[in-house]
């Protein structure tokens, strides 16, 4: 029995001896990949393609005893990026949620093309060059602009934060004559300006689709103070509102004479193409003013809005080739009742707004004349 045994003992001995020496040759679990680096390629919607190993020389042949794969570790947290976790080969993955609408090529077009009231608001200063009117009223821009000092004489300036108290040359010398001629009229301290236009013109990005040419102002119904304004007061005071509640006639309690002489003296000077008011406004004045009262009420016009500043609008200037001039102003009056009543219909007191559909396109540097892009792209104009 004892060389039975022996046999037994020495069989046993040699098979764990293959055992652990097959062990032995197994090759240790790889890393795991690094992170791809990004590419522009999408990643596939459904699948995971198989990570290859890095690259390792192959182990010499040998009897291997395969090992079970290591589990996956387990998912990163949501805020680490999703390649951190190497995914299991051949795992399916779900695809990413689609848009619920995909924008249209038009769209995405569009919003690859930056707007010219975003490019035209970022520019501070005037560009060099002589001071010209280029392009339509709202659709141009202005070069070498000027600024109107803040404060003048018989002036104030509003909103200074808007960076809108510039225009052409043409526009600050009206504003220089008709200030102390408006205090004469009406027997304010002054005026208080509005909006003009931006250092280079062009579209505004809210509050007019006009201003862009530098020959726009708004006046205020509003006598300046016997003091100067503080910039808080010039940010958040509000205008008087001539209009009474039903949009149809003036507000006795805050229309007076003075504001027929305000904007009777504003049409009455030569440069001025028109003053915009508010419709009932405008039928105030055709009541309060006589036949012989033509030639400057011609240029009184009603618009929207306008209910508690006067829009002054000036001709092109002569030194303004590119300037487009508007149609001039019928020879009548403008009181006939036929015109009057429109501004009174419910389409005008009240509109029926459109619910959905896409926004408004906003101009582009393509829709103003090619000069503009000159004009933005000019260097600054020192300022004293």
């Amino acid at each position: 029995m004892k060389p039975i045994a022996l046999v037994i003992l020495l069989s046993l001995t040699a098979g764990l001896a293959a055992a652990g020496d097959a062990l032995a040759q197994t090759p240790p679990a790889a890393p795991a990949p690094a992170p791809a680096a990004a590419t522009d390629a999408p990643p596939a919607p459904q699948t995971v393609a198989p990570t290859p190993l890095p690259e390792t020389p192959a182990p010499a042949p040998s009897p291997v005893v395969t090992a079970p794969a290591a589990p996956a570790p387990a998912p990163a947290a949501a805020t680490a990026p999703a390649d951190l976790a190497a995914p299991k080969q051949d795992s399916a993955v779900a695809a990413p949620p689609l848009p619920a609408k995909r924008p249209d090529d038009r769209t995405l077009q569009r919003a690859a093309v930056p707007t010219a009231k975003d490019l035209f608001s970022h520019a501070e200063l005037p560009s060099l060059g002589k001071a010209m009117a280029i392009g339509y009223y709202p659709r141009g821009c202005l070069q070498g602009g000027v600024e109107l000092p803040t404060d003048g004489p018989n002036w104030q300036v509003m909103r200074l934060s808007r960076n809108r108290n510039w225009g052409h040359p043409e526009l600050v010398r009206f504003l220089e004559r008709f200030a102390p001629l408006a205090a004469k009229a009406t027997g304010w301290k002054g005026i208080l300006v509005g909006d003009m236009a931006q250092p280079r013109g062009g579209p505004l990005p809210f509050g007019h689709m006009s201003h862009q040419i530098g020959l726009d102002v708004d006046i205020w119904f509003m006598p300046m103070p016997d003091r100067k304004l503080s910039g808080d007061e010039r940010e958040n005071t509000s205008a008087i509102n001539l209009v009474a509640d039903d949009w149809k006639h003036v507000n006795p309690r805050t229309w007076s004479p003075a504001d027929i002489a305000f904007i009777r003296t504003a049409a009455e000077q030569p440069e001025v193409e028109r003053v915009l008011v508010n419709a009932a406004i405008k039928q105030e004045l055709c009541k309060a003013e006589t036949p012989t009262s033509k030639a400057w009420m011609s240029k009184v016009r009603p618009w929207y809005g306008h209910h508690d500043h006067i829009h002054v609008r000036l001709k092109c200037p002569p030194d303004s080739p590119n300037c487009r001039k508007q149609p001039p102003v019928p020879g009548d009056d403008g009181c006939a009742k036929k015109q009057l009543d429109y501004w009174f219909s419910d389409r005008v007191l009240h509109p029926k707004l459109k619910v959905g559909g896409p926004p408004p396109r906003a101009l582009t540097m393509a829709d103003l004349p090619p000069a503009c892009q000159s004009v933005l792209a000019a260097p600054a104009k020192p300022v004293e």
